[in-house]
């Protein structure tokens, strides 16, 4: 399951990608916008500022922007950086690795090999999906409600 953290930084770069071409947004204006609890909202962009994917302004007209352009910025990067491992199981882990301590013999487990298949295919979908291309799919659905 996605985590808040992981779905509140996503909300937060489509949020800025959005406004791109405006000044940087203050903390309270992202969060009000995406209903994002303000304090957990500034440890989500303080990490996502030190992974090099925002920048930030203090003083007067201060706030976050992006650092990169949105097409740059995957999924998978957002999710590790929240959240660490995209595997379910620290077994099939490719950054994560730990073995299960219940495990006795890992290269015959079923239930590794079957999370090692769940875990390439969504490193698939997550490794192609971009922060433009949330911002696209809102559109469209959108523009076909």
């Amino acid at each position: 399951m996605l985590s808040k953290k992981t779905k509140y930084a996503i909300k937060a770069l489509v949020v800025m990608g959005k406004n791109m071409d405006k000044p940087p947004m203050q903390i309270s204006r992202i969060a009000e916008l995406e209903k994002i609890p303000k304090k957990f909202l500034e440890q989500i962009l303080l990490d996502l500022r030190n992974a090099g994917f925002l920048y930030s302004k203090k003083g007067a007209g201060g706030g976050y922007s992006l650092n990169k352009d949105p097409k740059e910025i995957f999924l998978v990067n957002i999710m590790r950086i929240t959240d660490g491992p995209i595997a379910m199981v620290p077994c099939a882990s490719l950054n994560f690795y730990h073995r299960c301590d219940e495990c006795h013999q890992e290269h015959t487990c079923g239930i590794r090999d079957v999370f090692i298949e769940v875990r390439d295919a969504s490193l698939r979908i997550l490794s192609e999906t971009s922060i433009a291309d949330i911002i696209a799919r809102e559109t469209t659905l959108i523009s076909n409600d």
